[in-house]
């Protein structure tokens, strides 16, 4: 697995009143990232913040096509993202201390950030499926297609805080403690490949 240094193309906020940014998301439209007590959207065309809901919002984000799903420390939240209702929770594995959080192939894949491990699990009972071991502390999940090919590394200082892919050429970075999200550029050479089969990427820490 090669490295290089990743390429930050956009840097959206500081926003008001947001001084941490945990999950991230991307419903084809609107960008959605979690700051604690609330889960906010805003237009990546423009970086305006469009919204916001009151909900619980720990640590990772993740939308299915219809809903959101949001950490909140033992608990991930099913919340509906026209009403802001929270529709039905289930329990996050481990009892807590997870990340990142995203949805393929049907299910909702965990980060746990101590244990190093990402959980497939069962969308509605919450029973763990499947279990990949990570060499790093996991802080976000994103799944695009191809396998892991290259690592990237954000300049120094910058911390990552949830992870999404836009389905195309770029990554959603949560900035951490800056209150910021940021976009990188996604590798060419992974971009480009088709192995037949999707898997999953991390934000790691060492």
């Amino acid at each position: 697995m090669s490295r290089s240094a990743a390429e930050i193309v956009c840097e959206y906020g500081p926003f008001p009143g947001v001084d941490h940014v945990h999950g991230v998301t991307y419903d084809g439209k609107h960008v959605w990232f979690a700051s604690g007590d609330k889960l906010n959207a805003f237009d990546p065309a423009s970086g305006k913040l469009l919204r916001s809901i009151n909900v619980a919002a720990h640590a990772g984000t993740a939308f299915d096509g219809q809903h959101l799903f949001q950490l909140a420390e033992d608990r991930i939240q099913k919340v509906d993202p026209k009403t802001g209702r929270v529709l039905a929770t289930i329990p996050a594995p481990g009892g807590g201390g997870n990340s990142g959080l995203a949805w393929a192939e049907g299910t909702p894949w965990v980060g746990q950030y101590g244990d190093r491990k990402i959980y497939q699990i069962d969308p509605q009972t919450g029973a763990i499926l499947r279990t990949i071991k990570s060499d790093r502390f996991v802080t976000g999940v994103t799944w695009v297609d191809g396998e892991v090919l290259e690592s990237l590394e954000m300049p120094p200082g910058v911390e990552v805080s949830g992870l999404e892919s836009d389905g195309g050429k770029q990554f959603f970075c949560g900035g951490g403690r800056s209150g910021r999200v940021r976009t990188v550029r996604r590798p060419k050479r992974s971009s480009a490949t088709d192995c037949g089969s999707k898997g999953p990427v991390d934000s790691a820490s060492q």
